[in-house]
């Protein structure tokens, strides 16, 4: 299917005056008092030293101890040093901060599994399941440094266990809950991990994809692995290997809700993201806590202008960056985010507008490759859905060809 559209030369969007005036961008800019968006970007390449310090101030950052200089470039620009001196854990800007504020009772996630079963939680509430993962870790005799790998489907307990990771100064190791064994147990065996969440089984398009099995088989290729916490998340039966293997809800869910929060050196390492593999061995990107969570926060404020109140939903795995940039950017800026674990396009080919409509989805982000599979249905099922709500599409990982784009744009957004 192609539609004919008659592409513009020219923008096809201007934002209002009032949209304008609310914009992340425009109150950086008064806040900083720039003359306008070509003075920003100007400053920010001339001198990255004190936009670096302005988004720290702008995003609320707070550090146990303060930094002595924002920027050390001594060694060379190939290799410099943030936030000197200064101590922190990310989890503290994500959580610990807002409670006793009103963000507290402010909904930060909500998870819906294919199923139809949602769940929503509150900072206040995420805030003390982040707690159990801690004292459930600490419990295994993990601390500061030790690797723990997530291979999950996108559930609620993903980000629970990515944030307990981070809480106890542990290192994220996000791997995408496609892979098979080998592409597992090489990068668990690459980060020396010490420990791996999983999930009995998820569904896809109504059937249980095993994950148990895969992540048994990885394990086995790891001598540094000692633990496998496990969800139950689709009651399928697995079996447990003895000492290694424990329920989510018996080590997690008896824990006590407070638990300190390790205060690590700024730029002490959060997280390992590792490439496809696709063009060799796949090598693993080192981020640190004053590092990738907020740029994840500066390019969700600056690019799609995300705020307190809307709800943000990108079509992502947390394997891949923007689901860990989904969860950090979104809670920084003190705003809901929605994960989905299925299909987009079951058991009807609505199954995405249905939950912009339930959820009340502000931004989207989604792929070219989506759009075209849903515009090649013949469907108009979108148009039984409100879709008011939206005021934002963003994509990633591949170009726009011009139909689909604008067939996005016209169609869904209005």
């Amino acid at each position: 299917m192609k539609d004919n559209f008659t592409y513009p030369s020219e923008f096809v969007w201007q934002p209002s005056a009032d949209y304008i005036d609310q914009a992340h961008l425009t109150r950086f800019i008064q806040q900083y008092n720039l003359s306008d968006f070509s003075e920003m970007l100007e400053r920010s390449t001339q001198d990255v030293g004190w936009f670096t310090e302005a988004i720290l101030q702008y995003l609320d950052i707070q550090f146990y101890k303060p930094y002595s200089q924002v920027l050390d470039l001594s060694r060379g620009i190939a290799w410099p040093r943030w936030v000197v001196g200064g101590e922190m854990n990310i989890v503290h800007n994500l959580l610990d901060k807002y409670i006793g504020s009103a963000v507290e009772q402010r909904v930060a996630l909500i998870s819906e599994h294919e199923s139809g079963e949602i769940e929503t939680f509150t900072y206040g509430q995420l805030y003390r399941k982040v707690n159990q993962v801690a004292n459930a870790l600490r419990s295994l005799g993990l601390g500061p440094d030790d690797a723990v790998g997530l291979f999950m489907p996108m559930t609620w307990e993903i980000v629970v266990a990515m944030l307990g990771i981070a809480k106890i100064g542990g290192i994220i190791l996000p791997l995408f809950s496609g892979y098979g064994s080998g592409a597992v147990a090489a990068r668990l065996a690459d980060a020396n991990a010490k420990a791996l969440f999983t999930v009995d089984a998820f569904q896809r398009r109504g059937k249980n994809v095993n994950m148990k099995s895969v992540a048994d088989h990885a394990v086995e290729q790891v001598p540094s692995l000692k633990h496998m916490i496990v969800v139950d998340n689709a009651g399928t039966q697995v079996n447990l290997v003895n000492s290694r293997d424990h329920w989510w809800h018996d080590l997690v869910e008896n824990q006590l809700e407070i638990a300190e929060t390790e205060i690590v050196d700024a730029e002490h390492i959060l997280m390992i993201i590792y490439t496809s593999g696709t063009t060799g061995l796949p090598k693993g990107a080192v981020h640190t806590h004053a590092g990738f969570p907020i740029k994840a926060a500066q390019d969700m404020a600056f690019g799609t202008d995300v705020h307190p109140g809307q709800c943000i939903y990108w079509i992502t795995d947390m394997g891949w960056m923007m689901g860990p940039w989904l969860v950090f950017g979104t809670m920084i800026l003190g705003s809901t985010f929605l994960i989905y674990d299925g299909a987009p396009d079951y058991p009807n080919s609505d199954r995405l507008w249905e939950m912009v409509e339930r959820h009340r989805i502000t931004t989207l982000g989604i792929s070219p490759t989506l759009i075209r599979s849903l515009m090649a249905s013949g469907k108009q099922t979108f148009r039984t859905h409100d879709l008011s709500s939206l005021k934002l599409f963003a994509s990633t990982g591949e170009p726009w060809n011009p139909d689909p784009w604008m067939w996005l744009f016209e169609k869904i957004g209005q």
